[in-house]
């Protein structure tokens, strides 16, 4: 990913030692690094750049910022992308 997408923490868990999770992006899942946010939870909303969780931030900023990036197509876009290899 090449923008900072906010995303919904759902699960939280350990891989190889490093604190992982799955975030969803309005129905899209990737597992990202929570290793820079350990007071992060499960319900959680948190901006996500180049697959690590940067910030904390509150349900109506993330979901105010989805709809924006989706209305200029750029959520779907950027997600697939980030699957293809694209950057």
């Amino acid at each position: 990913m090449c923008l900072g997408i906010p995303g919904k923490v759902v699960e939280i868990y350990e891989a190889h030692g490093t604190r992982m999770g799955k975030v969803d992006f309005s129905g899209i899942q990737k597992e990202v690094c929570l290793a820079y946010l350990p007071e992060i939870e499960v319900g959680d909303y948190t901006i996500i750049h180049v697959g690590f969780a940067i910030t904390r931030l509150d349900e109506a900023s993330a979901l105010e910022t989805l709809a924006l990036f989706n209305q200029m197509g750029l959520l779907e876009e950027e997600l697939l992308a980030d699957e293809e290899g694209v950057t």
